[in-house]
């Protein structure tokens, strides 16, 4: 009969990838081979969408700041344009923070790009 040379580590393995699969449906959770599988194809969905949502918040910024920058007539590729003439290094996170809840600082700063244009 072969020896089992490592019943501790092996179990150990199985259970922290069993615990890291709790909640899925089916023999997802309960059949090692199975949860594996699904384990591996969920880590590897995780590390892509980590970084697709880095650019759906950039989206998201660049839209919010457009449409706050249209209404004071002027176009978001021109207002960005005109910051960068000005030497004003402020990011679009900022920007579209501005854009939502501080109007009148958002208003000087479309004000300095149209002169700087």
């Amino acid at each position: 009969m072969p020896r089992a040379k490592c019943a501790v580590a092996r179990k150990k393995r199985k259970k922290r990838l069993l615990n890291n699969t709790e909640g899925y449906w089916g023999k997802r959770k309960n059949v090692y081979k199975r949860a594996s599988e699904t384990y591996v194809r969920a880590m590897a969905y995780a590390y892509r969408d980590r970084k697709c949502r880095k650019r759906e918040f950039r989206r998201l910024w660049i839209t919010r700041i457009s449409a706050a920058v249209r209404q004071r007539g002027l176009t978001y590729s021109r207002f960005v344009n005109g910051l960068l003439k000005s030497g004003i290094e402020v990011n679009r996170k900022i920007l579209a923070e501005l854009a939502v809840n501080d109007v009148v600082a958002f208003d000087r700063l479309v004000e300095t790009a149209k002169q700087h244009l």
